[in-house]
């Protein structure tokens, strides 16, 4: 497994106190509750057993948790809420949640948790009553037509990036009048032409945010509160949430999931001021697994411009996996040193880097989605206290993954790799905020080569995403190493990069 090493050319004491800065440029943690940790010995994780690990997420040096959805639904991915006022009861109480709030804030870390507005769960009070008739004081807080009106719709589906559902209209068991729902039909769609579910969804926000004390939410199925031919009442939709969120909470932070290219994504900035970026993710892995060195280098330095040229003010919320993705390890053919190499590219690039649970150690997983989502290993399984078994896992055993405690006493390790790089760029301002450019130098295909600066700071950042070894000229008034990964060596104005190696020059 390929190290990493600092070169700081400093005593100590002068080495940089991390800084944060969130939430233009900082690290969040994604968890997935249920699998996380486990307080209470039910096999289920917990809001107790997340406060418990907080020190483990400050020591990883994240600077906010996103959590997925926390609220009681029917599921186990609880994507479909019963309730949107409340825990789930697996999860712990609101006094556990306020709780882990008070105990993250204390430790300067955000919390921000998944808000599912698009759709609620057909178990939701409101579409019980919506489903009882044409005359229910529900029945317009979802999509209702007559069987007559949709025919040609009823079967008709083309598959998106985020939905792989072929049927939107479902029939509640009468034949006559069908409802919508994008995804499935235990996911009904809200009806956001109503004022009354508008204002129902504003004061919900209101609850977590005035009364709860959470620091912002994550929107899930963004770019589906309308039917897709209705983009333009999608980014109205959000400009009005946006400044009734602002209204009562002047610095929320809002990060939106619309799951597409830069062209559909961009036109949201204005009510949703983070989104994610998925052409990042996918291009990373296209990269590395095609050698092609300035692929991602280019399409990044293509999207930021783009949404510059929409709003100054926006925050690019970069993803190597996530929840909805195999794990990342799998994605590149289980290869430490290409993995390595592409956390190295995600936490020296622009962008408020978003981490999912796991990577860091390299958690496995692959398709149906509970196997990406498997419990987390903190020590070897029979000292395990806190690993969940709700369940088996597939993937992530003691036999495939290294356990965080064994990761921790070992310099090479998954975990202190991440935990370097998140440092590393937690106290160089180039590499949180720094502006992205290009080398005009042409280097070999397989070499990504770009330049980050911000304030008095400016790093050369090289990476090598090839299998062969190979020397390169770099600017000469760059000569003091900050960061090597893999068999990268400086000496005399030349680079010599091994397989997946990195490393970054100062002046």
């Amino acid at each position: 497994m390929a190290g990493f090493a600092f070169a700081i050319a400093c005593s100590p004491k002068e080495v940089a106190e991390p800084v944060n800065y969130w939430p233009q440029a900082g690290v969040t943690y994604e968890i997935f509750v249920q699998s996380f940790n486990d307080s209470d010995g039910d096999g289920i994780g917990d809001l107790n057993g997340v406060t418990e690990k907080l020190d483990y997420v400050k020591e990883l040096g994240a600077n906010a948790i996103w959590f997925m959805p926390i609220m009681p639904s029917p599921s186990y991915h609880k994507y479909d809420v019963t309730d949107y006022r409340a825990i789930h009861p697996d999860y712990g109480t609101m006094e556990d949640f306020k709780n882990l709030l008070d105990e993250a804030h204390k430790r300067d870390i955000k919390i921000v948790i998944d808000m599912i507005i698009n759709h609620s769960s057909s178990e939701h009070p409101w579409f019980v009553e919506s489903r009882k008739g044409r005359d229910n004081e529900f029945r317009d807080y979802y999509v209702w037509a007559q069987k007559d009106t949709i025919a040609e719709s009823i079967e008709k589906k083309v598959i998106t990036l985020d939905s792989d559902n072929i049927r939107q209209w479902h029939d509640p068991g009468n034949g006559e009048d069908f409802y919508y729902g994008f995804f499935i039909g235990g996911m009904p769609d809200l009806n956001f032409d109503n004022p009354k579910v508008r204002e129902e969804i504003y004061d919900i926000g209101k609850f977590w945010l005035e009364e709860v004390g959470v620091d912002g939410f994550r929107l899930d199925a963004a770019k589906h509160i309308f039917p897709d031919d209705r983009p333009l009442d999608n980014h109205a939709f959000w400009k009005e949430f946006r400044a009734k969120m602002e209204a009562i909470k002047p610095d929320v932070y809002l990060v939106g999931e619309v799951y597409d290219k830069k062209e559909i994504v961009a036109p949201y900035l204005p009510g949703l001021p983070a989104l994610f970026n998925f052409d990042f993710h996918y291009t990373l892995l296209e990269a590395l697994n095609t050698e092609n060195g300035m692929l991602l280098a280019k399409k990044q330095k293509e999207i930021l411009d783009f949404y510059q040229g929409i709003t100054p003010n926006f925050i690019d919320a970069t993803i190597s996996s996530n929840h909805d993705q195999p794990r990342l390890l799998n994605e590149l053919g289980s290869d430490p040193e290409k993995y390595k190499q592409a956390s190295a590219i995600l936490l020296t690039m622009p962008g408020a880097p978003y981490l999912y649970y796991g990577e860091e150690i390299g958690m496995l997983g692959l398709k149906p989605d509970e196997n990406i989502r498997e419990p987390f290993l903190w020590d070897l399984k029979e000292k395990d206290k806190g690993r969940t078994s709700w369940i088996e896992p597939v993937y992530s055993t003691d036999a495939t993954v290294t356990p965080l405690s064994i990761q921790k006493e070992d310099p090479n390790s998954y975990f202190n790799h991440y935990k370097g790089l998140i440092f590393m760029r937690n106290t160089h301002p180039a590499l949180a905020i720094g502006s992205l450019e290009l080398a005009s130098e042409v280097y070999p295909k397989s070499v990504m080569a770009y330049f980050r600066k911000a304030q008095n700071e400016e790093i050369f950042v090289l990476h090598n995403l090839g299998e062969k070894e190979i020397t390169v000229d770099v600017p000469k008034e760059f000569s003091n190493k900050i960061y090597q990964l893999g068999g990268a060596v400086y000496a005399e104005g030349k680079v010599k990069l091994g397989k997946n190696s990195s490393i970054l020059l100062t002046k």
